[in-house]
């Protein structure tokens, strides 16, 4: 059988198969195990393959590439719309197929196994530190009940403590005492997992040169830098211009427009949360050091100027978001011209290029 296209609807062990023939047209309907979806493309002559970006698809992908044969992910969020009643594993994949054939909806990039290893450190390092955070948060609790007060700040807070628990005299029952110094522990051991995993980020962005390139620019760091690299491969050339690439991490805003009205509400929050979560903290960093600059009467490069005179005619929070914007936008600049920020390269005039061939012609 030669079959041209293949819509999967994919799961943990049971595989939904849509084959259809050049005209998009439904030939064959499969529901298959794990090992018969290995075996099936080897007697198969398929052109395509299309499959949601969700947990295990981007493996799947790599798997079928190597067999030769081209894989395209589509956003889950897409493919609701084109579910005709009732929602099935057959119906999905058949709305796959639909989906496929709109032409406003940008696969997703397949991601090597670097890019995937490389966003589980980032998710492993959040785990660890939301686990940190509650440990702490539970001893403060602890110790409020019995009428302390602990200073704030995750490590003050951890050694003052300590410091009660050491001593014998504070109002801390002998019975909760042990306890606590085992979660003391392993907010330590915590925090020995967490550095160990930083110091792995930092060889990897020492011998990465777009992390390098990325952390040239203000309010990006060693996080940022390897999660940007992780989520694009340093590759940004599937995207077309800065602004596509700030609107894929839910930093500009939504729009509700109908004629002449146009309203712009706050930001869409749609992406990946992580990266934008990240951008917005370096943004907070940048304005906070700005501040300090401007008390210091020092002067204020261009980025940092522009930011406080936004903050200034908005408010912090507003500044941060849109300081945020614009430091995507930058970093789609850097990994465009694979070079640091401060170093632009010359960017060739295409208006001028179309008139002197015009002329010429």
């Amino acid at each position: 059988m030669h079959a041209t296209t293949v819509a999967v609807d994919l799961a943990k062990s049971v595989f939904q198969l849509a084959v259809a023939d050049s005209s998009w047209r439904v030939i064959e309907n499969h529901r298959l195990t794990r090992t018969q979806f290995e075996r099936w493309f080897a007697n198969r002559n398929v052109s395509l393959v299309i499959m949601e970006a969700c947990g295990s698809a981007h493996h799947w992908a790599r798997w079928l590439n190597s067999l030769g044969i081209e894989v395209r992910l589509l956003p889950a969020a897409y493919i609701r719309a084109y579910v005709r009643r009732n929602k099935t594993d057959a119906a999905d994949a058949r709305a796959l197929l639909e989906a496929a054939r709109a032409a406003d909806i940008d696969p997703v990039r397949v991601k090597s196994v670097e890019q995937q290893a490389l966003q589980g450190l980032h998710r492993i390092r959040s785990l660890w530190m939301s686990t940190r955070t509650s440990r702490i948060n539970a001893l403060r609790g602890f110790c409020r009940e019995f009428g302390l007060s602990i200073p704030q700040g995750a490590r003050t807070g951890v050694e003052a403590i300590s410091r009660v628990l050491a001593d014998p005299r504070s109002p801390v029952p002998a019975l909760i005492r042990e306890p606590m110094r085992l979660l003391i522990e392993e907010i330590r051991l915590l925090e020995q997992r967490i550095a160990q995993l930083e110091r792995e980020f930092t060889e990897l962005a020492r011998h990465s040169a777009a992390c390098t390139q990325l952390m040239s620019v203000p309010g990006i760091g060693l996080l940022t830098a390897t999660a940007m690299v992780a989520a694009t491969g340093g590759d940004v050339t599937h995207f077309k211009d800065a602004r596509h690439f700030a609107s894929w991490f839910g930093l500009t805003p939504k729009e509700y427009s109908s004629g002449s009205t146009r309203k712009l509400g706050r930001i869409s929050k749609r992406g990946d949360r992580y990266l934008r979560m990240l951008l917005t903290h370096g943004a907070r960093a940048v304005l906070r050091a700005a501040a300090l600059a401007r008390n210091a009467s020092r002067p204020l490069d261009g980025l940092r100027a522009w930011a406080t005179e936004v903050q200034q005619r908005t408010n912090h929070n507003k500044a941060a978001c849109a300081l945020a914007n614009k430091l995507a936008r930058i970093c789609y600049a850097v990994l465009r011209d694979h070079t640091a920020y401060g170093n632009p390269q010359p960017r060739p005039n295409k208006k001028f290029e179309r008139t002197a061939f015009a002329i010429a012609a």
